[in-house]
């Protein structure tokens, strides 16, 4: 039998705690009730995180991920006709596991589980559109679409493209898809034509559903010319769906004349049906739900399939026991369709969670709109991106000023290292007595391998822990498992939200390149990651554009955080240059507004380097740039910059949010110089 004893705590705290939950915090979180349910299960004696984390890996007997996972699929009371005996077979293989093989169930099924006039939806587009849906219209509407499609021949396993903002129309789309075993695939409408045409090419969608509009920066903007662009270049698309986003009133109709015969407008269709009983598809565990997209900055996306079971247990355990979601509370996490936490955000409705959704600038018309959003809505947990808290603490915004917060309990952070500086503005300037739960994972894994822990301590600078059930380890290049040192983040054992494919990859060889290369039977996932000496997680940064000066390998989190105090400097980005027979650090900066580069600043911002860090550090050349590239979900494309200084070729440059920046870094004489 397990017990407590046999994990000693092995990490002793010496990093800074900036919170630390209450004991009736502790007490009343689902995290507590959690353990207390599984010792009174399995016979145990587990009395903290640390100890449940050992046994879901399995570190006493591999049978106890078995068992973690059918018991959490238990405790969420995961809706199904057959859950089966068998949990996984050949689980310590990633290529040939099989999680619940012998399960039947449905997502919508799962998502829809209240049909009352509680709010299940809430949608803000700027300061233009406001407006809520209940439980009992959220199921009207999914029941009406669901029967379009069924009456319009859409089966299980067609593609449903969505070119949409975060509106609820995309929700209602996606459970009436998913309903029937229909797979469901985005693109924000801030994607330009090529990038569209990239992605649902190659999965060869029946259904194309778009808005006529979107938000941003208070601009109302069109998306007809790129959908008729798209859809011409789209021939598998059977039939069209046009969703008006600021009235039930129809646009203009402009679409291309040979495009009208198949098309629809979303409210005549709901009007054209009556809500009756919506049936729910019961399907096999990994049944397709969703095919994401890579970032696509090194070449044309790659398609990544993920199954409808692995994604809501993953979903239901991360929300429930990581971030402590129960039944009413309301969720707001600021993303786009084309960001997979729109995903994770969705599936907080399995929880009975209300979502917030929103669309439109972050800034607009005032920095402080989310927060003035969150407040009024009274959001228990807001999620937003690292680079957005650093973007209001450059210009020193204070919220806790002008709203009270007094429902908000969880701030989470992901889509790039969130520095230690940046956990210091949250508790300074958000709210103190909150929990930060800074996370990372990815579109790979549709969740993450390491994030929050509600009854656990915050540390500056650090993420909380491992995903329960998820062997996370650092491995050095060698596959040596390390402790207190830098390295590659590997999950050494399989977990059920991994790619169940990728589109187009009938020898599955694209898939085992991606995750499988590095180390046999290890998911390698590209990060460069220490766990620290009290159990604290750090990323530095991806592992494929970490720099190598003298063949020291150094995270660009650890050069930005240096940088990044600088008040004159709002961004930057470090790259690796060639150079002889070695390579060198290069290093970009975007400056505040009414701020220069000068030598003084070059010479403080090396000696900081030198002094933080170590003389590996210090770049060999500082550059200013007016803009940084980033992905449309905000992350700093190193790769593509690493790319033009090395005077090697820039693909899908239509992955990017501002692909024009990249022109900033060509031709630079400077880095023709000593």
């Amino acid at each position: 039998m397990f017990k407590a004893h046999q994990f000693k705590t092995f990490f002793t705290s010496s990093a800074e705690c900036l919170w630390e939950p209450s004991k009736d915090k502790i007490q009343s979180s689902n995290l507590n009730q959690f353990i207390k349910a599984v010792n009174l299960k399995f016979n145990l004696n587990l009395s903290n995180f640390e100890e449940l984390y050992q046994w879901s890996i399995g570190a006493d007997n591999l049978k106890n991920v078995e068992n973690f996972w059918s018991f959490l699929w238990d405790y969420t009371n995961i809706k199904s006709s057959i859950k089966g005996n068998t949990i996984a077979v050949n689980l310590t293989s990633f290529e040939n596991v099989k999680w619940f093989p012998e399960a039947k169930l449905n997502f919508a099924e799962n998502i829809l589980r209240k049909k009352n006039n509680d709010t299940a939806l809430v949608f803000k587009g700027e300061n233009m559109v406001f407006r809520k849906l209940t439980w009992h219209e959220l199921n009207q509407n999914v029941s009406k679409i669901q029967q379009f499609f069924l009456n319009n021949n859409i089966k299980s396993e067609d593609r449903i493209a969505l070119f949409i903002p975060n509106i609820p129309e995309a929700i209602v789309f996606l459970l009436a898809a998913s309903s029937i075993g229909a797979i469901c695939t985005f693109c924000s409408p801030d994607f330009g034509v090529q990038g569209i045409v990239d992605r649902f090419s190659q999965v060869e969608p029946s259904v194309f559903i778009y808005s006529d509009y979107y938000l941003y920066n208070g601009k109302k903007i069109s998306n007809i010319e790129k959908v008729n662009d798209s859809l011409n270049r789209l021939p598998s698309i059977k039939k069209i769906i046009e969703i008006s986003y600021f009235s039930e009133q129809n646009s203009e109709f402009l679409l291309s004349k040979n495009l009208k015969e198949n098309f629809r407008f979303y409210h005549s269709i709901l009007n054209e049906y009556s809500s009756k009983e919506i049936s729910f598809k019961q399907l096999p565990f990994n049944h397709p739900l969703y095919i994401m997209y890579s970032s696509g900055t090194t070449g044309i996306p790659k398609c990544i399939v993920h199954g409808a079971g692995g994604t809501l247990l993953q979903h239901l355990k991360e929300h429930q026991l990581h971030c402590d979601f129960k039944s009413g509370d309301k969720v707001f996490y600021y993303t786009t369709c084309g960001w997979m936490m729109w995903q994770w955000l969705v599936s907080s409705l399995a929880s009975e969670c209300t979502v917030l959704l929103y669309d439109g600038s972050p800034f607009y018309p005032s920095p402080d709109v989310l927060f003035e959003y969150i407040d009024k809505e009274q959001a228990r947990f807001f999620g937003t991106s690292a680079k957005f808290i650093d973007s209001i603490r450059k210009i020193n915004l204070i919220p806790k000023e002008k709203y009270s917060f007094q429902y908000l309990d969880t701030i989470g952070s992901t889509g790039s290292p969130l520095v230690a500086e940046s956990f210091d503005y949250v508790y300074l300037n958000i709210k103190q007595n909150i929990c930060l739960s800074s996370l990372s994972g990815g579109t790979d894994i549709i969740s993450c391998f390491v994030l929050g822990n509600p009854i656990g301590k915050v540390y500056r600078g650090e993420i909380q822990s491992c995903g329960l059930g998820m062997k996370v380890e650092v491995f050095t290049d060698e596959g040596k498992k390390i402790y207190s040192d830098k390295g590659e983040l590997v999950c050494s054992l399989p977990f059920p939200s991994q790619p169940i494919y990728f589109w187009n990859d009938k020898d599955n060889s694209k898939y085992k390149a991606s995750y499988f290369n590095k180390y046999k039977n290890v998911w390698h996932h590209g990060d460069w990651m220490e766990i620290n000496d009290h159990g604290g997680i750090i990323i530095y940064g991806r592992s494929d554009s970490t720099l190598n000066p003298g063949g020291v390998r150094i995270g660009t989190a650890e050069i930005y955080r240096q940088v990044e105090q600088f008040d004159e400097i709002m961004e930057s980005l470090a790259v690796d240059q060639k150079w002889g027979n070695d390579s060198r650090i290069i290093l970009f900066v975007k400056m505040k507004e009414g701020n220069i580069l000068n030598d003084i600043l070059i010479q403080d911002i090396k000696l900081k380097l030198k002094i933080n860090c170590s003389p590996r550090h210090i770049p060999a050349k500082i550059i200013a740039v007016p803009d940084i590239p980033k992905t449309k979900s905000g992350k700093i494309v190193e790769i593509a910059v690493k790319n033009i200084v090395n005077k090697n070729e820039v693909k899908n440059k239509e992955s990017m949010a501002n692909p024009d920046s990249l022109r900033f870094f060509e031709n630079i004489n400077e880095l023709t110089m000593e």
